[in-house]
């Protein structure tokens, strides 16, 4: 039976009103921690671990480039097979250029303006814009995975360009974080950074603003700041998961795993994620989005 748009919105506000009281249910953590059900975890959770430590935070994980890049996409590193995309939820997408506090943005957006149960917001490194986040078959369709878990559970996912990664280009995405904020008063909003991108989830964290706004963050394949721990969001000890390739020849993943330690010693709520012999790309593609947002969701 073919759905009307009425009954695609009818069913998106009921998908949001359930994760909501599911993330604010007096069940806690362990309840919140199923917010999001499993989509196609077949093909992206089953991930062989190699290694764990400091009680499970860290965890090396088996990377294979003709398993995970050749064994998974039609065309190798431009399009993902397609038993790995579900194309439905572009139904949900729309290009968008908004206007924050004098600042223009463009953004992809996916899912509803209003009344989102969460939000989750993707900033890309160098050379990138929106359609990095947007595409559903780079990656090995796992942009596509995150665009389905956000917004086929009544949340918003944003894809923004960014133009600098410098104070300007911090000044617009807290910016979309309080525009976020004020569509969805109350609801959780996560900040994912990839590369150079990650110079951008660091300034923002030094934004106490934003920082009551956030919900927790995921930084792939990043530099490292080393005063992150005088940050407003460290002191709210907000979730903080890195990912990284052991191979990245552009950002040392030992300089990242330093950090994760200090804060794990710290006893800080932290995870890192080494995927053994990947690449600066690797994290992008092989990230389990669906762990890490039920992880944050959780806290």
């Amino acid at each position: 039976m073919r759905m009307s748009t009425s009954h695609c919105t009818v069913i998106s506000i009921i998908a949001a009103f359930l994760l909501s009281a599911a993330l604010l249910s007096a069940g806690g953590p362990a309840r919140a921690a199923d917010a999001l059900p499993p989509f196609k975890d077949d093909l992206f959770s089953k991930q062989t671990v190699l290694q764990t430590s400091d009680d499970g935070a860290f965890e090396v994980i088996d990377y294979d480039e003709m398993r995970d890049i050749n064994g998974r996409d039609q065309i190798p590193e431009k399009r993902a097979q397609q038993k790995y995309v579900a194309l439905g939820i572009r139904k949900a997408q729309t290009d968008e250029t908004l206007s924050l506090d004098g600042i223009r943005l463009d953004v992809t957006r996916v899912g509803p303006v209003q009344n989102a149960a969460f939000t989750v917001i993707f900033i890309h490194g160098r050379d990138g814009d929106r359609r990095l986040g947007a595409n559903d078959y780079s990656f090995g369709g796992n942009f596509n995975r995150l665009k389905n878990l956000v917004a086929g559970n009544g949340g918003v996912y944003y894809s923004p360009t960014v133009r600098s990664f410098d104070s300007n280009g911090v000044a617009a995405i807290e910016g979309l974080i309080r525009y976020a904020s004020a569509q969805s008063p109350g609801r959780p909003i996560i900040l994912a950074c990839a590369s150079m991108g990650s110079q951008i989830c660091w300034g923002v964290a030094r934004d106490g603003d934003s920082a009551k706004r956030l919900k927790g963050m995921l930084v792939m394949s990043g530099v490292t700041d080393p005063d992150f721990t005088r940050s407003a969001f460290y002191k709210a000890k907000l979730p903080l998961w890195f990912a990284h390739g052991s191979r990245d020849p552009v950002y040392a993943a030992s300089d990242q795993q330093a950090l994760f330690e200090t804060l794990h010693k710290a006893k800080y709520p932290t995870r890192f994620t080494l995927f053994q012999t990947g690449n600066h790309g690797t994290p992008i593609r092989m990230i389990d989005w669906r762990r890490v947002l039920n992880w944050i969701l959780a806290r």
